[in-house]
């Protein structure tokens, strides 16, 4: 986890093999200046929620290998900031 100099969440970096379970909260989309979400190789369980559109500042959205499943929700199509979406092997 890292935070600007406000103290406010940037990036969620969640790396290879680190026991991470569970799911993806909705509460993610209150996180108003998140800039970065890397969830890689984990055990989460379930989809990815909605809220992520409310992310109008993310720019790296990663997910992989971490099983999630479900549809690609339709409002990762209002992240204007999105510079790279990588979905892969879940």
């Amino acid at each position: 986890v890292w935070c600007n100099t406000k103290g406010i969440v940037t990036l969620l970096h969640f790396p290879e093999r680190n026991g991470l379970g569970g799911f993806i909260p909705s509460d993610v989309g209150k996180l108003s200046e998140l800039q970065s979400l890397l969830l890689i190789n984990n055990n989460i369980d379930g989809t990815i929620p909605s809220e992520v559109g409310m992310l109008s500042e993310l720019k790296y959205l990663w997910i992989y290998e971490s099983n999630v499943h479900g549809t690609i929700p339709s409002e990762i199509g209002k992240l204007s900031q999105l510079e790279k979406l990588f979905l892969a092997n879940n």
